[in-house]
């Protein structure tokens, strides 16, 4: 290229807009030969002197329109450069595009999924391989590159946002449905300037439903805006502001909400006539200077540990009724504490079940004398177990017992009335064998008129509230007291009961799925991800697909469009997404 074909034949198109409009102004060429000269129509290049026109009226530096090199594309600044290097970071902590796109919404970045993969791939980065669960666990634990929102009540304000625990929303419109928030609002538990009372307890609820492993873990979980949303506000309050909350509720607030809950339960008929007792030992590892050792039956030996009683209902599998406050000296009176506590939320209940440890023999005899019907196990002497072996074949009775799995099992039995000595009265007693033990069971009962059949099958049952207990403390973590989020045992325990029975509640409303435990419940339907969008009148809820998505959505229109007073009263609705 020669020195006149530079200015003659423009290599980018500023340097051709320049050299047209300098032949029109400057040489006075006709626009007609300047715009066939450039390559121009004439309509174009009338154009382009209209908008030279206007660019001299706006600004006379006209610099960077002609002598800079336009760069196609979009253009950069702050907020782009800034969201890139966020991106980056928590690709560096191996954080897919699912956890990236919810943190960068709780920071009011507007970014879609496909831009977010779009530039992990511009910077190199490959695909993420497949992780367990538990992989994806300890990445929770991993410290936040992100400062986390103040948590505040949720605006009314139209919005859009992902979020990897929308699945616990499925819980609201059953929470609306019984009514468990107007329940929540009336127990006297306190708010603070910011959080009221009912969206306090549902923070608590949020954590205990979404089986967060530990709760100091506050780098993911207190940025996730769909627990946020479950409670009414953008995002959950931090590790701090649970410990310092639960220090303010008494025994009697958490009292006064179970004898709610239990006349809610009696009032829908999800309790049967019949309660399991038994106690839980909630370990504890700080000071125990003021604490017992109590037996853990998880760990088979004698510590330190905080003492609960816990009442079970063997028909629907909801737990009524939980105290912390027992004590050696008196752990023999909370089967008579149950039954006050049982009379003035109720009246239905006919039988207690519970183990020979449970109470004493002269509580038994306040038992009866109340009208209630009992069925435990005796407690096993040499004289007695020598008497047992010394019968005859010919006393004992084979029956045939219906077992969990409709099965029936072969047992054999032994009945006859005695006379317990602090009992002060006869008593029907059936012993047991065949039940794979060494040694037969002794059962004891004040009922003379159930078959031996029913009688062992109802004390039978009694080993569901021992299930209930292992669920208590691995999924809903109510032994995980040692944790630097101190949260009052009691009120603890209180939360945990009201989040089982409402995975209860979600599990009996699911056909084949009624004896499933909350873990397996959690893990088949409740740990999914997806898109929330609130507009002036709903709440749409897009959860992405799942095996078992359609049983979820088939519930949700079972129980219809529910209004939620703490999310402005606005109807959520849960539909499935159309991408994954």
């Amino acid at each position: 290229m020669n020195n006149r074909d530079f200015f003659m034949i423009p290599q980018n198109p500023a340097q051709k807009q320049y050299e047209a409009l300098r032949a029109f102004y400057i040489e006075k060429l006709p626009a007609a030969k300047v715009a066939a000269q450039f390559g121009y129509t004439l309509s174009a290049f009338y154009s382009l002197t209209r908008d030279f026109k206007k660019l001299l009226q706006q600004d006379n530096n006209l610099q960077k329109q002609f002598f800079v090199t336009q760069k196609p594309g979009r253009k950069s600044n702050v907020e782009t450069d800034e969201i890139r290097r966020l991106i980056i970071i928590l690709r560096k902590k191996y954080l897919s595009v699912c956890d990236i796109k919810s943190i960068l919404d709780t920071q009011n970045f507007c970014i879609s999924e496909r831009q977010i993969n779009n530039i992990l791939r511009a910077e190199g980065f490959a695909r993420l391989p497949r992780r367990s669960r538990e992989d994806k666990q300890m990445l929770s634990k991993q410290t936040p590159v992100l400062a986390s929102n103040q948590s505040k009540l949720l605006s009314e304000n139209n919005e859009a946002f992902q979020s990897n625990h929308i699945g616990i929303l499925c819980f609201l419109p059953i929470i609306r449905a019984y009514g468990i928030d107007t329940i929540i609002g009336s127990c006297n538990y306190p708010g603070t300037k910011i959080i009221p009372a009912t969206q306090a307890v549902l923070s608590f609820i949020a954590l205990k439903l979404s089986n967060i492993k530990r709760y100091t873990t506050d780098d993911l979980w207190c940025m996730d805006r769909g627990l946020g949303l479950f409670a009414g506000m953008n995002v959950l309050p931090k590790a701090a502001w649970f410990s310092s909350y639960s220090h303010r509720i008494t025994r009697k607030m958490n009292l006064s909400f179970l004898k709610r809950l239990n006349s809610l339960w009696i009032e829908y008929g999800l309790l049967s006539d019949t309660a399991n007792l038994d106690f839980c030992a909630i370990p504890y590892w700080g000071d125990d200077s003021t604490l017992e050792k109590n037996w853990s039956g998880t760990r088979h030996h004698a510590l330190s540990s905080i003492l609960a009683a816990i009442a079970h209902d063997q028909s629907s599998g909801i737990i009524t009724y939980g105290d912390t406050n027992v004590r050696q000296e008196n752990e023999a009176k909370v089967a008579v504490e149950f039954l006050d506590f049982y009379k003035q939320s109720g009246d239905n209940l006919r039988y207690l079940v519970f183990d020979s440890k449970f109470t004493t023999y002269e509580n038994l005899s306040k038992l009866d004398n109340d009208g209630i019907k009992f069925v435990t196990i005796r407690r096993r002497g040499k004289s007695i177990i020598d008497e047992l072996t010394a019968l005859p074949k010919s006393a004992w009775k084979k029956v045939r017992v219906l077992a969990g799995n409709g099965k029936k099992r072969a047992l054999k039995v032994h009945e006859q009335i005695v006379f317990l000595k602090s009992y002060n009265k006869k008593i029907r007693q059936i012993a047991i064998t065949g039940n794979g033990k060494t040694k037969p069971a002794i059962l004891i009962s004040n009922d003379f008129d159930i078959s031996q059949e029913n009688i062992i099958r109802k004390y039978a049952k009694r080993w569901l509230v021992e299930k209930t207990i292992a669920e208590q403390t691995h999924f809903f973590h109510l032994n995980k007291v040692s944790s630097s989020m101190v949260i009052k045992v009691d009120f603890d325990l209180t939360m945990s009961i009201l989040a089982y029975n409402l995975y209860r509640l979600f599990a009996n409303s699911l056909p084949g799925h009624q004896h499933r435990t909350a873990q397996t419940l959690f893990d088949k339907f409740i740990d999914n991800s997806g898109y929330v969008v609130r507009n002036e009148e709903s709440i749409i809820v897009s959860l992405k697909k799942k095996r078992n998505l359609p049983a979820i959505l088939s519930l949700m229109q079972t129980i219809g469009t529910v209004s939620l007073p703490w999310l402005h009263n606005k109807n959520l609705s849960i539909v499935a997404a159309s991408t994954t």
